[in-house]
Formats: C-alpha cells, sequence, structure tokens
C-alpha cells in the first residue's frame, strides 16, 4: 500500500458487486464512463470477483474489458476468449470438510460453483432469488454434490443471519484456514476457495502478465474479500460503504457505491492529471 501521487497508476484492478454494481447489480452512466476514460489513457483496466465467470460477461461487454479477468476471487482467471489463464479448484479434501461443516446449518443454504454451473439442493432457500438475479442464470438442482467434487471453483454458505456467517468463518478458519481462502465476500454471504484463490495473487499474475509493476498497480474493492489485493497493490482505495475492518486496510476511501464512489476513485486518484 502506498500515499496518494506516488507512482502514476497503470493497472486498475476492480471488485464488482458494492463496487462497480449499484445494488440492483446494474452500472451507472458514470462508472461507465469512468472505465472508458481510463482506457482512452492508457491504463488498464480489469475485474475481480467472488462471481462465476458467466455472470461477468454481461458487465465485461458493458465495460469495454479486453484483458483476462478474475474470477472465484481469484481461483479462475479467464482469458478474452474463454481460455483459463489460471484455474485453481478447491481440493477435495477441503470442499468434504467444509460442505460437512455447512450442510447441517438449517439458517444457511449451501452453494456450490463446479463445472460452469450453480449448484445446490434447496431451489426454494429464501436467497436465491437474490443471486439468480445477480448471477443472471439459474441453478441447478442436484441430491449431492458428490460428482463435482474434484472440480469445485467455490463453496458459499448463504444467510440472513450475518452473525452467524462471522461464526461460521472463524470456524472454517481454525479447520481449513491453511489449506483454502475462507472470506466474507458480502455480509451474507461466505466464499471458499482454493488456496491460491484470492485477489492478492490475481493482481500479481495479471500485472506480470501486462508487464506492469505492482508499485504502479491499483486495487478498488468493498469485501472481506479485497484487502487481499490492497496489500500488493500500490493505491488500495475502499468503498465507502465497506465496513471498517476492510476501510481501515486501503491507503483511501471513497464514496459508497450508491454514490457512483467507484467512478469518483478513478476520476480522483488514478486517471492522470
Amino acid at each position: 500500500m502506498r500515499g496518494e501521487g506516488q507512482h502514476p497508476i497503470q493497472f486498475l484492478l476492480s471488485d464488482m458487486d458494492g463496487t462497480l454494481l449499484l445494488p440492483d447489480h446494474s452500472l451507472s452512466q458514470r462508472t461507465i464512463a469512468a472505465v472508458r476514460a481510463l482506457r482512452e489513457a492508457g491504463v488498464y483496466f480489469s475485474l475481480a470477483t467472488g462471481r462465476p465467470p458467466r455472470a461477468m460477461l454481461q458487465q465485461i461487454e458493458a465495460l469495454g474489458v479486453d484483458l483476462p479477468t478474475a474470477a472465484f476471487n481469484g481461483g479462475t482467471i479467464v482469458n478474452p476468449d474463454g481460455s483459463f489463464l489460471v484455474r485453481h479448484p478447491v481440493p477435495v479434501a477441503v470442499a468434504n470438510t467444509v460442505l460437512a461443516l455447512l450442510s447441517p446449518q438449517p439458517e444457511v443454504e449451501v452453494w456450490v460453483f463446479a463445472d460452469g454451473e450453480w449448484l445446490l439442493r434447496n431451489p426454494h432457500g429464501p436467497m436465491v432469488p437474490r443471486e439468480q438475479h445477480g448471477l443472471g442464470y439459474p441453478p441447478v438442482v442436484v441430491e449431492c454434490f458428490d460428482d463435482y467434487l474434484p472440480c469445485i471453483d467455490k463453496i458459499v454458505a448463504a444467510s440472513a443471519d450475518t452473525e452467524l456467517l462471522v461464526e461460521l468463518e472463524a470456524r472454517l478458519l481454525a479447520q481449513v484456514g491453511g489449506q483454502a481462502q475462507i472470506s466474507r465476500s458480502q455480509p451474507v454471504y461466505l466464499d471458499v476457495t482454493a488456496l491460491q484463490a484470492n485477489k492478492g495473487q490475481a493482481l500479481i499474475t495479471l500485472a506480470e502478465f501486462l508487464g506492469v509493476p505492482l508499485e504502479r498497480t491499483a486495487a478498488l474493492g468493498d469485501g472481506g474479500n479485497d484487502p487481499a489485493m490492497f496489500r500488493q497493490a500500490g493505491l488500495s482505495i475502499a468503498m465507502g460503504q465497506a465496513e471498517a475492518a476492510v476501510q481501515h486496510q486501503a491507503d483511501l476511501v471513497t464514496g459508497s457505491n450508491v454514490a457512483d464512489g467507484a467512478a469518483e476513485a478513478i476520476e480522483r486518484f488514478i486517471l492522470p492529471r
């Protein structure tokens, strides 16, 4: 991390939900214009999100992103042609441990992302409509996840009981913290991905791919999975509505997503003057 103005930024890696996107998952015209201004100024721009690749396509097109993008918190980095630059599935032993802990929780919906699909056992969970709206495609209902264990990209515990998710996060960190990434991408989502699947490593990989020194990179985000890239970036910017623990790990804080905070950050801190 560094202070404002030390190095010109050549590459910005941004989170999506809660950062670029409004609560209804749309992009404001100001945000689209700000990203366009980045490209016109010769600053590279890409996305890093907990979403699966399939749920990024609309935003990639709207923002004109023509670089590899990081899905599943960096567990998968996808080239513009759909091929994989990087892919790190969750180890089978870790997946078994996580599912054994989460499945008995009555207040938690357990989702598995594997083979390009969103898999679940209960299609009537209260969190399903929200996720389907955000992803833009429906889930696949399965009786169990056993057949998908070798190719799981992400496991999600979804619940409106945010205190329970904090408790489960601590329990999972104690059990598999050295073998997987455990983070709350949003207050109602607890994500489990491969150990190598973190946005910090994604930033390192993409910066190396682009030939940009890390001190000339910037990271923008709002969730518990974003400080990993804050720690690697030359400049880190947290959204105004992010939890205090996230904001304290960033160099700068911009406005909230409902106040076009991402566009504000690009205009004030990233674009050459």
